[in-house]
């Protein structure tokens, strides 16, 4: 049986994300976020990539095929359109936000008001930092409708609904 899950933000061969994220190098930070994939997905399991693959160039979209599993990908704000097709080679389908079981998936997260009458949850990703969201005063507002699959926030996992408390 397969499992789907969901991460976003790999950048990789980013080296200023590499080295944010407490690596020596971009080598070891590309390793460490295929070790880890593949540590829980399958060659059956299916995994949404909620944007940022790499910082603005296709030429490590190689890495892809060493991830295992079916891929689909949402575009993030540093995925180039451009590129779009080269990414067709290492993905299933390219898309800029899809709706999987009446969840919207996004890479930035969105408007409040969609999941008051559209869907219930947004997994997005976008936010690496452990911020929730912030209202302009400053204060946290925690909300549950929100999932944010960054790498840093997943520990580099993959997540299943199961995982995310979406689905029991």
């Amino acid at each position: 049986m397969s499992i789907v899950r969901f991460i976003a933000d790999l950048h990789l061969s980013h080296a200023n994300m590499a080295k944010r994220r407490g690596f020596s190098t971009v080598e070891e930070h590309d390793e460490h976020i295929i070790a880890k994939w593949n540590s829980v997905v399958n060659k059956r399991d299916v995994t949404y990539i909620l944007g940022d693959i790499t910082m603005e160039k296709s030429a490590p979209y190689y890495l892809l095929d060493r991830l295992n599993g079916i891929k689909h990908i949402v575009l993030g704000n540093h995925d180039r359109r451009q590129d779009t097709k080269k990414l067709f080679q290492y993905a299933e389908s390219v898309a800029g936000m899809i709706q999987y079981k009446g969840i919207m998936l996004t890479h930035c997260p969105i408007h409040p008001t969609e999941l008051e009458y559209r869907v219930p949850y947004n997994i997005h990703g976008h936010i690496h930092d452990k911020q929730v969201m912030k209202m302009l005063d400053g204060w946290e507002v925690p909300d549950e409708r929100y999932f944010c699959v960054s790498c840093e926030r997943v520990d580099y996992l993959p997540k299943s609904l199961k995982e995310l408390g979406i689905e029991r």
